[in-house]
């Protein structure tokens, strides 16, 4: 194959594939007919020249004479390639009958059915490992609708929530699937193939930052279900584990709901971010961990038209689609300030998991429609300011942020203009009664809101650091820092405080027993946290492969 940079073609440019050919052709001097095949690689937005706005695409060209055509060019954005696709390096040996009831205690056990769970899951059950797969959580289904009553009542199902079911905490998100994880083993084409291959549109194969939307993610979780059960695994929902066994520094069995006990030789822990308890039982069962720094903050809501301006322009973006944005700032009091979980065109959701606690999150659908653009404006937080010297500090200190979200706002989402909450940090007085203040944005919300002084959940030094950070970023994009900016707190779950020690065979020192994705501290977000579930299987298909 040959690889063709910074191929561009205008927005507007009909049937691109057909313009991407002629325009290949044209830099290798050859004729459209000599290409076999072309495939989009990659594809950028070039928005340096707003309005004047195109797509810079990488390409893969298949042709007869590959070699000879790239000797007489002379060009170093053109290059010979050799495509590399992932291949699962193991294959269950013949003859151990994993798929049969009396096998049992030799089929790997996945606890959790996030990204990480499900694509370990589905690499092994695609090997012929037969996994068997446990969620505390319900299927999807049943938990959409759960969340749906809970953002319409307020009634929390401390199972069935935004944090624990099938899919995961990412399954009620934008469904970013963009990384900062080097790809050396294909990995990260393998989770976005699968992604497609279970329902979602091609273009995530090449887009620059690719999404899915939750209302399409759902059905992908789905179908990576249903897959995994075809091919011999098993899916049981509504089973926490709640205990470990081990004998000789090896694990044994895992328990399940304090009355069943599962014999294994083969666990993933693939717990997610916001297993507290899980967290709890695993310290007490002497798995050794550590906090870790991750980062706080409040949801921040804009105009989506604002932020297409900024971005592009153009109040409208058309073909474009909803505009996002990525902003970073270092503040005076030392602590870095940084956009997360930007979502264009979308929501700020409810995201509790536990009752008398209240945490934010935002989320998408596929369209990005929505009349606002919201993104968690987050500060760095290291085991230094969560107040103990203890593995499970910075799981305590999130508690505490989260309880007073909760109590400000009675259960509700409390909401605050940033002018009034730049005032109170500042320590200047309200002018004015926050609820009959005047709202130029309206919040755009999956959960009851109500208006509060946000400046009362975060430390006053990470409050300072917003403030700095969020009049930094007012002059990267025009009216980012603008008054009537809605805050919304607590976003609290930004990646896991905890992170479970694992050694270079991926195991933890109880033998057979693999950390695993965000929660155990190895990922940051749906993609890294897939690729690490399916370099955890490739370590689990090979101590199987061993054992057999």
């Amino acid at each position: 194959m040959i690889r063709i940079n910074q191929l561009k073609l205008r927005v507007s440019q009909q049937d691109a594939e057909k313009a991407l050919r002629k325009k290949a052709a044209e830099c290798l001097h050859i004729k459209e007919n000599d290409i076999n095949r072309l495939v989009i690689v990659r594809q950028s937005i070039d928005a340096r020249k707003k309005p004047d706005i195109f797509y810079s695409y990488v390409v893969d060209v298949e042709i007869d004479r590959e070699e000879k055509v790239c000797r007489k060019i002379k060009n170093p954005q053109i290059n010979q390639i050799k495509p590399f696709v992932y291949r699962f390096p193991y294959q269950c040996p013949a003859g151990m009958g994993l798929e049969e009831p009396t096998s049992v205690g030799k089929r790997p056990v996945i606890i959790g059915t996030g990204p990480a769970g499900l694509f370990c899951g589905y690499f092994l059950a695609k090997a012929g490992f037969a996994p068997i797969l446990l969620e505390r959580g319900e299927d999807v289904d049943t938990r959409i609708k759960d969340v749906e009553q809970f953002w319409k009542n307020g009634m929390l199902k401390a199972e069935s929530n935004v944090q624990f079911g099938e899919g995961g905490a990412g399954t009620f998100s934008d469904g970013k699937l963009n990384t900062l994880v080097k790809d050396k083993d294909g990995r990260n084409m393998a989770v976005l193939q699968t992604f497609m291959e279970m329902g979602a549109k091609e273009s995530i194969l090449y887009e620059a930052k690719p999404h899915i939307g939750t209302d399409v993610l759902c059905g992908v979780v789905k179908k990576m279900r249903q897959e995994i059960i075809r091919l011999g695994g098993q899916v049981r929902f509504g089973c926490k584990v709640t205990g470990l066994t081990k004998k000789n520094g090896r694990i044994t069995a895992v328990v399940i709901n304090d009355i069943e006990q599962l014999s294994c030789d083969h666990v993933v822990l693939a717990i997610g971010h916001s297993a507290r308890d899980t967290f709890e039982m695993l310290y007490q069962t002497g798995i050794p961990m550590e906090a870790k720094s991750f980062a706080v903050g409040l949801r921040v809501e804009h105009p989506q038209r604002m932020i297409n301006e900024s971005q592009y322009a153009l109040p409208d973006p058309g073909l474009l689609g909803a505009a996002p944005y990525k902003v970073t700032a270092q503040t005076s009091v030392g602590r870095g300030v940084y956009s997360f979980c930007m979502c264009p065109g979308g929501y700020v959701v409810n995201a509790s998991s536990e009752r008398g606690r209240l945490a934010v999150n935002g989320m998408s659908y596929s369209d990005r429609d929505g009349e606002n653009a919201n993104s968690a404006i987050i500060v760095a937080v290291t085991p230094a300011d969560f107040g103990a010297d203890h593995p499970l500090s910075g799981i305590a200190f999130q508690r505490k942020l989260e309880e007073r979200a909760y109590q400000l706002g009675q259960g509700k989402i409390p909401v605050q203009r940033f002018g009034d909450f730049k005032k109170q940090v500042e320590g200047n007085s309200l002018q004015e009664n926050m609820a009959t203040s005047r709202w130029d944005v309206q919040p755009q919300h999956k959960g009851d809101f109500v208006y509060a002084d946000v400046s009362k959940i975060l430390p006053q030094e990470c409050n300072q650091a917003f403030v700095e950070g969020m009049a930094q970023f007012g002059r990267m994009i025009p009216g980012f820092d603008r008054e009537d900016a809605l805050l919304s707190g607590v976003e609290s779950r930004t990646s896991s405080p905890v992170r479970i020690h694992r050694d270079e065979t991926l195991e933890s020192c109880i033998r057979g027993l693999y950390p695993c994705g965000e929660g155990a501290g190895y990922a940051g977000g749906i993609t890294s946290a897939a690729m690490d579930g399916i370099r955890v299987a490739e370590a689990v298909a090979a101590s199987i492969c061993e054992m057999a």
